[in-house]
């Protein structure tokens, strides 16, 4: 076992119980006393034990007085992070992550799910057996099918995921797509658009939200909010012949005049509309002012696209902070932190 690995096991004893015996825990882990009091020795010079004769205890527990409120945890920690994937949204939720946990002395191990529930739950049985002290997932399975995250037996913060409601130990940071879409629609109508349309992708778990604030932003204006305005389409690799039965539908609704605006989810999507419409003799922002959503490659358009952004880095720097809060008081009141996304405006809208 590598020094490394016995200090974090070191710490997370202490964690457990509050205090060890250098003898003892030598034993448990088959090497010697004198390793293991170097090791303790180790971690008091940087502040994250206490000697004392025979053994060690958390700092806090030798010295602070009785009920003294938690110190937000720091240096031992390891928090595990569980995303879909490491190329499209999430970098920016990756790196805010580990940007928070490099910032409290935190080791943050990344596992990509690659939207594959087995190999999601392989990802967290790796990080469990690792000994993970949290954990931060994105579930990559429907909400409603997140209940095994109950007995993982860590606590578990929820990124981006919104079923946290029912699972006990659970918290979440989310984006508000809503206010996403409303923050588009009313961009749109500002720009003089009346007949704005939806253009959603069928597999993303952000999809039901960006039409419920779309829904609510033409609401709120008193815009109509047709059934015929809203499309929906596959994901290429998923249906290819379907996805370009569905692009034709709604490029053939734009050359009709049935809509003069559209709210696009997700950004890939936005820029393959460009040349279809191009194709038909339709221009943008002209005949159709588009609105792309998530901002990942919008701006590099050939048309740069206004796009809503959501606050993907904020997400991540929340994600472990609100998790090493929670490790420092597990009693402390369940938090669902929801962030604010921004529009940034570009030539595609205007």
């Amino acid at each position: 076992m590598h020094a490394e690995d016995r200090h974090q096991a070191i710490l997370r004893r202490l964690r457990e119980r509050g205090s060890l015996r250098v003898t003892d825990f030598a034993a448990e882990l088959k090497v010697s006393a004198v390793t293991v009091r170097r090791d303790v020795e180790a971690l008091a010079e940087r502040g994250l034990v206490a000697r004392v004769h025979g053994g060690a205890l958390l700092p806090e527990t030798a010295s602070a007085p009785a009920f003294q409120p938690p110190v937000p945890p720091g240096p031992g920690l390891v928090f595990g992070l569980v995303v879909p994937t490491a190329d499209y949204y999430y970098p920016e939720v990756i790196r805010g992550a580990r940007e928070a946990a490099a910032a409290r002395g935190i080791r943050l191990v990344l596992g990509l799910s690659q939207y594959q529930p087995d190999e999601e739950r392989a990802q967290v049985r790796q990080l469990l057996a690792h000994g993970i002290d949290g954990l931060l997932i994105a579930p990559c399975t429907p909400v409603g099918d997140h209940d095994w995250l109950a007995a993982l037996g860590v606590p578990c913060t929820l990124v981006e995921r919104r079923s946290g409601d029912d699972l006990p130990d659970a918290e979440r940071v989310v984006t508000d797509h809503a206010h996403g879409a409303r923050l588009a629609v009313r961009h749109l109508a500002d720009s003089g658009r009346e007949r704005i349309g939806l253009l959603l992708r069928a597999d993303s778990p952000h999809s039901a939200l960006v039409q419920e604030g779309y829904l609510a932003g033409l609401a709120s204006l008193g815009l109509p909010a047709p059934e015929s305005l809203r499309f929906t389409i596959a994901a290429p690799e998923a249906d290819p012949v379907r996805r370009e039965a569905q692009l034709d539908a709604f490029t053939r609704a734009v050359e009709a005049g049935l809509l003069d605006a559209v709210l696009v989810h997700n950004d890939h999507d936005a820029i393959v509309l460009l040349p279809r419409l191009r194709v038909r003799g339709l221009s943008v922002p002209g005949d159709l002012a588009i609105v792309a959503y998530d901002d990942e490659v919008a701006a590099l358009a050939d048309i740069p696209l206004t796009a809503v952004a959501p606050p993907k880095r904020a997400v991540g720097v929340a994600a472990v902070d609100l998790l090493a809060l929670r490790v420092a008081d597990p009693a402390r009141p369940r938090h669902h932190l929801s962030i604010l996304p921004e529009l940034n405006r570009r030539a595609s809208s205007t």
